[in-house]
């Protein structure tokens, strides 16, 4: 069987590329795949419960404060596993670019009128989407979502943020940045938040 493999060739990364706060490092490295990837913000989410991992795949919605952003629902997987355990791992990964960024770090609910301004700020069909769907739970049929998804656009004409709909903010506590290098020989600098100051290693590929 022939192997699928190729090497990466793209660029390199060096200590100086990686000056100031990390997050804003990981902010300019999403802007600079906008132009290349297509879905940009998507990154994994890791949970865990019991010491069984759980990720899937959601969209960052800011960067601020320290803090990343997302929306969900609250009564989903992920968030009845961040109820139990808070502590989260994530992964960027830009194919384009050849690069992937790795975070630990902790979640916590943003504030009820954070979420209510994104949730406005939604498009309606979106709003309704997320009043109808019961995330996570036991669907019987895709018919039973679609019926109730347009008798929702029919009625709700101005709805109502679900109390259990909102934002995670996202305290990172360790941020690695990697480049493919050709031969397996990946520039890799791991970041960690150390007594309030980020410190930064390179690290073996």
């Amino acid at each position: 069987m022939k192997e699928d493999r190729r090497d990466y060739s793209k660029g390199e990364l060096k200590l100086s590329d990686l000056q100031g706060d990390p997050l804003d490092i990981l902010q300019e490295w999403v802007n600079k795949a906008k132009s290349n990837e297509l879905d940009p913000t998507a990154f994994v989410l890791s949970t865990s419960v019991d010491g069984q991992p759980n990720s899937r795949v959601v969209l960052l919605k800011e960067i601020r404060d320290g803090e990343l952003v997302f929306f969900t629902n609250y009564n989903s997987s992920k968030g009845r596993e961040l109820a139990q355990n808070p502590k989260v791992s994530l992964n960027f990964f830009f194919p384009s670019d050849e690069r992937q960024i790795r975070i630990l770090g902790t979640a916590a609910k943003v504030s009820e009128s954070e979420s209510d301004d994104y949730f406005y700020s939604r498009p309606y069909e979106s709003q309704i989407g997320a009043v109808v769907s019961d995330q996570s739970a036991t669907l019987e049929s895709r018919a039973s979502l679609d019926d109730a998804y347009e008798a929702a656009l029919k009625l709700e004409q101005n709805p109502k943020r679900p109390e259990n709909w909102g934002g995670y903010a996202i305290t990172p506590f360790q941020i690695e940045f990697w480049q493919g290098r050709p031969s397996r020989l990946h520039d890799r600098f791991q970041f960690s938040l150390i007594e309030g100051n980020w410190e930064v290693k390179r690290l073996y590929p």
